[in-house]
């Protein structure tokens, strides 16, 4: 059989998910042959992603590989149809890398350890399902699945006020989610063909009214997930109160699966809508960065900061998503793997210091930087990589997104100047609220109300590893952007080229929209607006 005829992407999506099927009929009374068997299980799903990406995916293309579809149920029109391009590949990749560094992050769980490795198994396929889905209500079952095991590990396995995060997360999201039905269905039925496979859906033509509502439904459903301010609220409580393994894949990979559908949906299905939501988009990015950063400063809980940091650090993915220009779109997809293995890193170390301090409150630590010097160390190294320290990855990413509307000839100077300038404002508190973060936990007097593991208070082998897996491919991106880049940049240039072709044609056909003094499409040289037009015809 021809490697590319053999359902890789079936095999990856089925594994975790059957193996955890298997998990009830496994004998083991302490769980430790449960935990590593899941860590087997995802290790394995890991190295065949590898495998078959390495083997087989060309990086030159931009159209869909390693395409299967096949009739699931023929009565509703939904079919198992799943595909890999450029903007899903390198996600999946951090979707196994984070899910498998979690389930070893999680070796200590002595809590219903069946169920537990079961439902970590179970998200894990689910998350995939999402990035590789192409029929939408494929898509939309995959989000859901993912949903319950979220909320059965926050509301099992967190903190004192676990259940009122996990049953926020659910109740947001679960309402987020209608927004995918409703615009869902309303894109298949519409037209004279029924149908959801996604790159169908792409090629309709919907009437403008129609496109705009369908837009904002799919930018609720995906904000909240993202999250976009005001619908961000869920995600400090879930940070606070999940356990570490739990963070790490809320930040790692769920909050890209916002991001990775705003673009496969918002921008690439619907892109006559896009013309008018982007300013949006760049707006609630400045407000997500500045009000991240503002609020993270309030916050005495650990993981509750690193929280908000992400609600910034999101930000820049909207921005780069309204550039229309290829550096920023490249840029937003690069600050969501980037930020996948920061927020990662970061909350995996601050559940290593819970372990030994049995706290998260920031005024109750101090000066453990002494008894913990390999983590204050690790701690650091993930600090510098957040505020965007030149070497790693974050600097790029974000460096990207500023090229990016900077030289986006789309908008207004003065529109341009106003985003630069309140995003550059966020990027100057970040530094501050994580050094603030670093001095109050690491440095000063030690509070007397610590108690240190005396036997073993500093990082161990595990730890080290899982932390060190995490950082060098945030050194590595940082020194080689290109590491990253490659797997996705033809893409990123396919996106940009169609999204920026309907801007001549709305733009001439409303000379008085709402954002004409913000688009600058108007005003160019007829010879370019031709141009534009008959690349898009």
């Amino acid at each position: 059989m021809n490697a590319m005829d053999f359902p890789w992407l079936t095999a990856i999506i089925a594994l975790p998910l059957v193996a955890a099927l298997a998990i009830p009929i496994i004998p083991d009374k302490e769980g430790k042959t449960v935990r590593w068997y899941g860590l087997g299980v995802a290790i394995a799903d890991f190295a065949l992603m590898i495998y078959a990406f390495w083997s087989s995916y060309d990086f030159q293309s931009s159209t869909y590989q390693f395409v299967e579809k096949y009739s699931w149920v023929p009565q509703i029109g939904l079919n198992w149809s799943v595909a890999v391009d450029g903007l899903s590949m390198p996600l999946i990749l951090l979707t196994g890398l984070i899910n498998t560094l979690a389930i070893f992050a999680a070796w200590k769980v002595t809590n219903k350890p069946r169920l537990f490795y079961g439902l970590m198994l179970v998200m894990y396929s689910a998350q995939l399902g999402v990035f590789l889905a192409q029929d939408l209500l494929l898509f939309f079952l995959m989000w859901e699945i993912e949903l319950v095991p979220v909320y059965l590990l926050i509301s099992i396995w967190g903190g004192a006020k676990r259940r009122y995060a996990a049953t926020k997360f659910i109740l947001y999201t679960a309402a987020a989610s209608i927004f995918i039905l409703v615009a869902g269905f309303a894109m298949a039925f519409s037209g004279d063909t029924f149908t959801f496979d996604i790159a169908s859906l792409g090629m309709k033509q919907y009437p403008k009214a129609f496109e705009l509502l369908v837009y904002a439904g799919f930018l609720i459903a995906f904000g909240v997930k993202l999250p976009i301010f005001p619908l961000h609220t869920w995600l400090p409580d879930a940070h606070g109160e999940a356990s570490a393994p739990g963070s790490m894949i809320l930040a790692g990979v769920l909050l890209k699966m916002g991001g990775y559908a705003l673009i496969r949906f918002n921008i690439e299905m619907l892109p006559n809508a896009h013309v008018y939501f982007a300013p949006v988009l760049a707006i609630l990015g400045v407000v997500n960065i500045v009000y991240g950063a503002c609020c993270a400063f309030a916050q005495t809980n650990l993981k509750r900061r690193l929280a908000y940091s992400s609600i910034a650090h999101m930000g820049f993915v909207l921005i780069g998503l309204a550039s229309y220009t290829e550096v920023g779109i490249s840029g937003a997809v690069l600050q969501m793997v980037s930020h996948g293995l920061i927020a990662a890193s970061l909350f995996f170390l601050s559940g290593v210091t819970y372990e030994r301090t049995h706290t998260l409150m920031m005024d109750k630590m101090g000066g453990i930087g002494k008894v913990m010097p390999r983590t204050f160390a690790l701690y650091t190294a993930g600090a510098m990589a957040s505020l965007a320290l030149p070497g790693m990855s974050g600097f790029v990413g974000e460096l990207m997104v500023f090229l990016g509307i900077a030289t986006s000839d789309v908008y207004s100077s003065s529109f341009k100047i106003v985003v630069v300038l309140l995003s550059a404002v966020g990027v100057i508190l970040t530094p501050i609220y994580l050094l603030s973060m670093l001095r109050q936990v690491f440095y000063g007097k030690q509070s007397e109300e610590l108690h240190l593991d005396a036997v073993v208070p500093d990082v161990k082998p595990r730890e080290l590893f899982i932390t060190a897996s995490l950082l060098l491919p945030i050194i590595g991106i940082g020194l080689y952007p290109k590491l990253a880049t490659q797997t996705y940049d033809v893409k990123t240039v396919e996106i940009a080229t169609h999204a920026r072709q309907v801007l001549p044609v709305v733009a001439r056909q409303q000379p008085a929209s709402l954002y004409s003094q913000i688009f600058t499409a108007p005003t160019l040289a007829n010879a370019q607006v031709e141009s534009l037009v008959n690349i898009s015809k």
